[in-house]
């Protein structure tokens, strides 16, 4: 474990600073944050560890009733139905509930933000008179039926079928095998009462797709049995998903239908309508473009996993750094003091680039949150604005949840032993976390729609260009390829930059360079792929299908790499209203630190790619070094702009318990040595009378 010189003293950055830093962090809804904090801590919300998966879930059922008896989760509701109309303020309170216990947050999650929303976007206004106010004051749990067995991401494949019998004005909902059993459903084993039940809609024997559909769950009238539970109406099969790797606080299970009958008007038909006599009509005239509105609505779950993971990065980072900067381990210079954690080279490696893109998942969700209030509040509600926020959702999720994965296992590392022990809440947190990966989308297939897109956008600018336009872009790609991929290109760079590795540093500074490099490889590796895919253009499926594979792992990397480049987009544009030149000072650093070590993670693309020379490869990883020992007196108060204390973070690491036994344990080791009760050291009497002397002959020599 080398450690280098201690940095310099820096001053501290005023209150007033951080305070900036602070509201640059929490965004436009930072009360709504602080005060969904100050909620996190009430004892009756928080998790404990240790309990039975039975009295977790008995905990957190209550715990989201105490939510809603407050107030505290309905407020994207209509303002009408005792709503606020407010989905951005809504969302950014329910980020911080993993704040209190990650089970609480995502059972709520659940019942307000899947099942509620689903009510509310996907149905009309007697749903909404009829089915809200029970979902909103939790006297109806309800359970959000899409995924399947079989069928995880890939809905519209799903099998679960909503026939229409217009003799009777009924839909029958079925589940033909055991593949197209619901799984993986929040409040299916235990709580729910009824569910939103995606299933393909068939009417005149032609399938309509995918839709969502009302449908009761439990005899809300019948006797519980020994566990507390309420029998399934007929024909309703429920199964415990048991004991997962996390979260369990929450009671997930499957769900089967036999011919369950519900009325016509449980359809959710905002955007399919059935008829009395079964006739299908829709505002959309296209199957697929139908489909995909439909699943547009239920973007939030997205957005807020996104915010989640910012929050569960921060609290990690904050329990390490706090930890790191009283922990000391082995001496260094002085031989009676022991070296602080964060003074190590190898700590500021491991923990301050994972701090600097925490900053940029944060300053990127904030973004995110800000398109999402604009579309469902109806500010910017079009079709382009809904594509949008589908995409960037869609880039922003993967990279913050990989990111919080990522971070607490490096914090959970970096505080040895005492991170492992579950009172410490890395371990816990890393668990329930695990699962965020996953849900609400596949990071993997999420990051294939984000390339997707990419691949498009690309297609409609190359489409518009003319003939003299399309021998004017032959001609720069040939131009580029001379100028990037040339021994002589790298050759004249090197040797530039080995006369002034100074100014390589310089220009590394500089945002338009940092933006470049970023924005490069993403349009490169698109442009690559898509030239690629080109000659496929009139094979066949399969031929296609085929030439779309050997490209997919490229296309979820350029995909990643566009996240990237908007988490520096959204980091420097963060930078624009910080005023005060102090926590700007420190948050440019933190930026660059960001943009660096995202470079430097894959300088072997650059190299190759001739966008940068090896001598200049050398330069981005020298100047990290020198940004971390910047940065490094400020670490623990960049961790404080989180707005976490201890009775946030519940981890005695955190708190200055550690600092104090450090302190007591050199004061001990003073006190010894000033007394000289304090035993020679061997080596030291070695040293003082010659090596070939015995440790008892050299005690007895004269000093």
């Amino acid at each position: 474990m080398a450690t280098t010189a201690a940095p310099s003293p820096a001053q501290p950055l005023s209150e007033s600073s951080l305070a900036r830093i602070s509201a640059a962090l929490d965004g436009r809804w930072a009360e709504r944050r602080r005060a969904s904090r100050t909620v996190c801590t009430e004892p009756d919300l928080v998790s404990v560890p240790g309990m039975s998966v039975a009295d977790h879930r008995a905990r957190v059922l209550a715990a989201i009733g105490e939510l809603a008896d407050r107030g505290e989760v309905q407020r994207a509701f209509p303002a009408r139905l005792g709503g606020a109309d407010d989905p951005g303020g809504n969302i950014a309170g329910f980020e911080e509930l993993i704040v209190a216990d990650p089970s609480v947050q995502i059972k709520a999650g659940v019942q307000w933000g899947l099942f509620g929303a689903a009510v509310l976007h996907l149905g009309t206004a007697h749903h909404h008179d009829e089915l809200l106010p029970g979902i909103m004051s939790l006297a109806v749990p309800g359970a959000f039926a899409m995924t399947e067995t079989g069928h995880g991401s890939d809905v519209a494949s799903i099998g679960t079928t909503a026939t229409y019998d217009p003799d009777t004005q009924e839909f029958v909902i079925h589940t033909p095998h055991r593949g197209a059993w619901k799984d993986y459903l929040g409040n299916a084993a235990q709580h729910g009462v009824a569910a939103v039940v995606f299933a393909q809609l068939v009417t005149g024997g032609v399938n309509h797709g995918v839709h969502a559909f009302y449908v009761p769950l439990r005899d809300t009238e019948g006797e519980r049995d020994e566990r507390g539970d309420l029998p399934m109406l007929p024909g309703v099969t429920s199964e415990d998903d048991g004991v997962k790797g996390g979260l369990n606080g929450i009671d997930n299970g499957r769900l089967a239908f036999d011919h369950v009958r519900i009325p016509r008007t449980n359809l959710l038909d905002r955007y399919g309508q059935v008829a009395p006599d079964g006739e299908y009509s829709s505002p959309i005239a296209s199957p697929g473009r139908r489909f995909f509105t439909m699943l547009s609505t239920l973007v939030q779950g997205r957005v807020s996993l996104d915010g989640a993971s910012a929050v569960v990065s921060k609290m990690a980072l904050a329990i390490a750094i706090r930890y790191a900067e009283q922990r000391r381990q082995f001496t260094g210079a002085d031989p009676d003091v022991e070296t602080v954690l964060m003074d190590y080279g190898t700590h500021r490696r491991r923990l301050l680039p994972l701090l600097a893109r925490t900053y940029a998942v944060q300053l990127l969700h904030n973004d995110l949150l800000e398109r999402f209030h604009g579309v469902f509040s109806g500010e910017h509600d079009t079709d382009a604005h809904r594509e949008d926020l589908e995409t960037l959702a869609a880039a922003a999720k993967p990279l913050s949840t990989w990111h919080a994965l990522e971070t607490l296992q490096n914090c959970r590392e970096a505080c040895g032993g005492a991170g492992f022990l579950a009172a410490n809440r890395l371990v816990g947190l890393r668990a329930d976390m695990d699962v965020y990966a996953t849900f609400e989308g596949d990071n993997t297939v999420l990051l294939q729609l984000v390339g997707k897109r990419l691949l498009t956008d690309y297609g409609r600018s190359t489409a518009k260009m003319d003939v003299a336009g399309q021998l004017r872009w032959v001609a720069e790609r040939a131009g580029d390829m001379a100028l990037h991929r040339t021994p002589l290109r790298r050759a004249s760079q090197s040797i530039r930059d080995w006369g002034s590795r100074a100014r390589s540093a310089e220009e590394l500074r500089d945002p338009a360079v940092q933006r470049e490099l970023l924005e490069d490889r993403v349009e490169t590796m698109v442009e690559e792929i898509a030239l690629r895919l080109r000659p496929t253009h009139k094979a066949s499926a399969a031929e296609k299908a085929a030439a779309f594979d050997a490209n997919q792992a490229e296309l979820v990397e350029a995909a990643r790499a566009h996240g990237e480049l908007l988490q520096w987009e959204s980091f420097t544009g963060a930078l624009e209203s910080i005023t005060d030149p102090d926590a700007k000072r420190v948050l440019v650093w933190l930026r660059d630190l960001f943009a660096l070590t995202t470079i430097e993670r894959h300088l072997a693309w650059y190299v190759v790619n001739g966008r940068l020379s090896a001598q200049r490869a050398r330069t981005v990883t020298s100047y990290v070094e020198r940004l971390l020992l910047r940065i490094r007196p400020y670490a623990g108060q960049l961790v404080d702009a989180f707005g976490y204390g201890p009775e946030h973070l519940r981890a005695e690491i955190a708190t200055t318990a550690e600092g104090e036994r450090q302190a007591e344990a050199m004061a001990y080791a003073r006190a010894r040595r000033a007394s000289g009760e304090a035993p020679v050291a061997e080596k030291d009497l070695m040293r003082r009378s010659g090596s070939t002397q015995t440790p008892r002959e050299a005690a007895a020599a004269p000093a």
